[in-house]
This record gives structure tokens, C-alpha cells and sequence, in this order.
């Protein structure tokens, strides 16, 4: 949700808000028209706002960010299904489905390639071989690191690469694999 939406969810003024965060009226008011995107902002400047909009940082920064939104959405539904189903149903599933070949084909290479590190993942958990189909796949990798919107948000706030570091280092094996940085597959809400 941008700045504008949650001011006018929350039904604020921009003088409210200004006066209540310490924010100067113009730097609020040209957050609001769009004049400055929050990724341009002070840190300082993007603790206030979520502060007196009573959002995350990390959720105040995400529109404003070049990440693109389907796939971290994608992920999300996968972490859920995870959890609903557990690891073994899981497995058949995504085995049963074939949904890794059929993204793939489609040239949603992201995603193909995210389900096959959460299966490969689960697989290795629970100590069960992993599925000989997609060894040709196993080997394909991003052309860029896909990052998730909360550690690039994090990475913005702070203005420090060692954030992105520490969540490369920090990442799943079978997700690295294919240039995808994740560690929190099994902590969703």
C-alpha cells in the first residue's frame, strides 16, 4: 500500500501527519504527490511515516521498490501450501502436479525454479532421494539474484550491502542454487 492509500485509509491530513511525525509539511506533501519516492527518503524519514501510519518499514517501502510483486506472492503461496499440506504431502503433490515442468515451459523461469528448490528442500529435510525428472533443470540458474522485498527494503532503509550479504550467506543451498536468496520457508503466518 502506498503513502497516499494508507494517509487516506487512515484519514489523515497531510498537517496531521506532519505535525504528529516531525516530518516537514512539504517533504509529506511531495511523499503524497508523488514529487519523492520513500526509497529516496532518510531512513529517519521512513521511521516516522510507518511509525504514525502504524505500518512496517518494510511494508511502507515494498510500492517503492523494483522487485516485482507477482513472484513474491508466488513465494508466499508456496510457503503456505507447505505448511497446510507438510513436507510428504507436499512432495506428492508437486510430483503429482508437475507444476515445475508447466512453469517452466511457460517461461515463468522464477517460479519453476523456486518450487524446484522448495522441493528439493523438503526432500533433503526428510532424507527422501531427490526426483531424477528435473536434473537438467537442477543446473539452470537466474541471471540476476532474486532478493525477498523485505531484505531489499531492509537493504534501502539502511543504505548498507551488507544486509544483502548476510542474506546471501544465510540462504538455502537448493535455493542458491538457482540465484534465489531465501531462509524463512517454514516461518509464515
Amino acid at each position: 500500500m502506498t503513502v497516499r492509500e494508507l494517509i487516506e485509509n487512515k484519514n489523515i491530513t497531510l498537517y496531521r501527519l506532519s505535525k504528529n511525525s516531525g516530518i516537514p509539511y512539504t517533504t509529506v506533501n511531495d511523499i503524497y504527490h508523488g514529487r519523492t519516492g520513500l526509497d529516496k527518503c532518510t531512513a529517519e524519514t521512513v521511521y516516522k511515516l510507518s511509525k504514525e501510519l502504524g505500518v512496517s518499514m518494510e511494508e511502507l517501502l515494498i510500492p517503492y521498490l523494483s522487485e516485482p510483486t507477482d513472484f513474491e506472492l508466488y513465494k508466499s503461496s508456496v510457503c503456505h501450501r507447505l505448511k497446510e499440506l507438510g513436507d510428504i504431502d507436499f512432495i506428492a503433490e508437486t510430483l503429482q502436479h508437475d507444476n515445475i515442468s508447466k512453469l517452466y515451459h511457460r517461461k515463468k523461469y522464477p517460479e519453476s525454479l523456486y518450487l524446484l528448490a522448495m522441493l528439493d528442500y523438503v526432500s533433503r529435510v526428510n532424507n527422501i532421494p531427490l526426483c531424477t525428472k528435473y536434473k537438467a533443470l537442477r543446473n539452470v540458474k537466474l541471471e540476476e539474484t532474486l532478493y525477498p522485498a523485505g531484505i531489499l527494503a531492509m537493504a534501502v532503509i539502511s543504505g548498507q550491502s551488507k544486509i544483502k550479504e548476510d542474506a546471501l550467506s544465510q540462504s538455502v543451498p537448493e535455493f542458491l542454487r538457482h540465484n534465489i536468496i531465501e531462509s524463512e520457508v517454514r516461518n509464515v503466518i
